[in-house]
């Protein structure tokens, strides 16, 4: 299924990409979901965000899809 809303942003999906973002320099800081802001948590090995209605991602888990 396809995300409704942007990552990065919290727009309609569709819309462009910060540069950051695309370097994998940035977390995503909104829920792809619902476009609600997320509780992210930086660490050294990755990151980490919640969102209030739809869970947690952890970048681990992104890196076991791949």
């Amino acid at each position: 299924m396809p995300p409704k809303f942007n990552v990065y942003t919290g727009e309609p999906a569709g819309g462009s990409v910060p540069t950051a973002a695309a370097l994998g320099l940035e977390p995503p800081r909104f829920c792809s979901d619902c476009g609600r802001r997320m509780i992210v948590q930086v660490r050294p090995d990755g990151w980490s965000a919640k969102c209030s209605r739809h869970g947690e991602l952890d970048s681990k888990d992104l890196e076991t899809r791949r």
